[in-house]
C-alpha cells in the first residue's frame, strides 16, 4: 500500500473516530479491507455498551465474522488477507487479537502512549511469532488532535474517582 493510499484510507477511519467523539466515546476509528473493499469500519463504543472490551478493533473484528457467515467464506482465510487501518495504536488487547487472527497489516495513525501493543508499551507480535507489517505515524497529528479533544472534557461514564473536577480557588485564598 503506497503512502497516498494509506492517507486515503486513513480518511476513513479518521471520519469513524469522528463519529466517536460526537457520541462521546474515545475517538478511535478503524476500517478492515479486503481484496481493496472495506468489508468493517468501527468505532469505540465502551462507553455506550458499558463493556470495556468494545474497542474499534473488536467492532470490526464482529463485521468481520459476520461478513465471512454472509459470503459463506472461511473467517480464518479472509482475516490473512485483512489490513487494518486505525486511526490510533491498537492497545495490547486489540493488537493480540489482530496478531492472533493473522491479519496481514496494520497501519494507525498516532501512537498510544499508555496502553500500545504494536510498539509503545509492548510489542506483542514476538509473542506470537507473528510477520503482521505494522506501520504508524500516518496523518498522526490529526488523529492526536481528536483525541486531545476527547480528553479536554469530561467522560461521564467514567468512576467517579477518573473523572476531572474543576478545580475552585478557595477565596479565602487557600489552595
Amino acid at each position: 500500500m503506497t503512502d497516498d493510499v494509506k492517507s486515503k484510507w486513513m480518511e476513513i477511519a479518521l471520519e469513524e473516530a469522528n463519529n466517536s467523539l460526537r457520541a462521546g466515546e474515545v475517538p478511535v476509528g478503524c476500517i478492515f479491507i479486503y481484496d481493496n473493499e472495506i468489508i468493517a469500519t468501527g468505532s469505540n463504543t465502551v462507553n455506550e455498551t458499558h463493556n470495556a472490551t468494545r474497542h474499534a478493533e473488536m467492532n470490526c473484528i464482529d463485521q468481520v465474522i459476520k461478513f465471512s457467515r454472509d459470503k459463506n467464506l472461511n473467517y480464518q482465510d479472509v482475516f490473512k488477507k485483512v489490513e487494518v487501518v486505525v486511526t490510533v495504536e491498537p492497545c495490547i488487547m486489540c493488537a493480540a487479537a489482530l496478531h492472533q487472527l493473522q491479519i496481514a497489516s496494520i497501519t494507525y495513525g498516532c501512537a498510544n502512549d499508555r496502553f500500545g501493543g504494536c510498539k509503545s508499551v509492548m510489542e506483542v507480535a514476538p509473542i506470537y511469532e507473528s510477520k503482521v507489517d505494522v506501520i504508524g505515524g500516518i496523518r498522526a497529528e490529526e488523529a492526536m488532535n481528536l483525541l486531545k479533544q476527547f480528553y479536554k472534557g469530561t467522560n461521564p461514564n467514567a468512576p467517579e474517582s477518573k473523572q476531572k473536577h474543576n478545580k475552585r480557588k478557595n477565596k479565602e485564598g487557600n489552595d
